[in-house]
């Protein structure tokens, strides 16, 4: 616990946030008066025992319970950042789970600017996969008009035929990814969507079931870039503080000539990168709306 913090953050957190708004008076009588709320009007609102607040602002509230938490940063207007240094100077450690179910699903407006500006593909993603900002390396990859809304529903789905080896190299280390999703967000409806499709797909509904539990984004696939023909993708994965959830994947593609000394990953052993037939468009899966 780092008591002095604690109260540093509380204590300016309470002052702005009016009595009023809470349909409260501000105490009145002699003494010096703290702007915002009491600490037994806290109390109140939280719905627990008198100096239950006190005890925690004076960082005297040892292990406190991340309900008291969860609530506090609810009442206190916390961002999703207060709300980890909340968790982390009470002592319990980072939070266990976003302040908000809203969270990861917007990013501040800067991230646009940084995400155009990288040399490789990249696109910046919501906790539900859905591209929110991307630059034009990442639109290259794709033919023109189809660049896709939802990353993790076109590696499933919609992209098999630029997906090189799909069954082997892609699903087993993509359908992790959406289990793992699902278990820290599993209200989210464009994942519970996606689940749903996998689990009637023929293919991906059986390596789903065979996929494991362990999440590996990372390694070299092959990848049929609309442009620059096939070729091998890496891809890696970064978390926007602000934004629990969020994802931003930046793509580094080497075209197949450039890799034509290098000896293929275990896990991708097999023919060198035959250029796939692109597939007929009624077997493509779509998420239903």
């Amino acid at each position: 616990m780092n008591g002095e913090a604690l109260r540093a953050l509380l204590s300016e957190r309470r002052a702005s946030v009016a009595p009023e708004a809470h349909g409260l008076s501000r105490p009145s009588g002699k003494g010096r008066r703290a702007a915002g709320l009491a600490q037994h009007q806290i109390d109140l609102l939280l719905n627990r025992g008198p100096g239950t607040y006190q005890r925690l602002e004076s960082g005297n509230y040892r292990n406190p319970p991340v309900g008291l938490l969860h609530d506090l940063a609810l009442l206190l207007h916390l961002s999703e950042l207060d709300w980890v240094a909340l968790c982390r100077y009470a002592g319990i450690g980072d939070p266990p789970c976003p302040l908000s179910p809203q969270s990861g699903e917007e990013v501040p407006t800067p991230w646009n600017d940084a995400v155009k500006g990288i040399s490789h593909a990249a696109c910046l993603m919501s906790a539900s996969w859905n591209v929110l900002a991307h630059n034009q390396p990442f639109e290259d990859i794709f033919a023109p008009g189809t660049c896709p809304t939802n990353t993790l529903q076109w590696m499933l789905f919609d992209g098999r035929y630029l997906l090189s080896d799909w069954a082997a190299s892609w699903a087993p280390q993509i359908l992790p990814l959406l289990r793992s999703d699902l278990a820290a967000r599993p209200q989210d409806d464009v994942l519970r969507r996606l689940e749903a499709s996998v689990l009637t797909d023929p293919v991906a509904g059986r390596l789903y079931a065979s996929a494991g539990a362990a999440a590996d984004p990372y390694g070299e696939r092959p990848l049929m870039h609309a442009r620059l023909g096939p070729g091998w993708i890496n891809m890696c994965l970064a978390h926007p503080l602000s934004s629990p959830g969020a994802r931003l994947c930046i793509l580094m593609f080497r075209p197949a000539k450039a890799r034509s000394a290098t000896p293929l990953p275990p896990r991708n052993q097999g023919p060198a990168l035959p250029a796939p037939e692109r597939a007929p468009e009624q077997s493509r899966v779509k998420v239903p709306a």
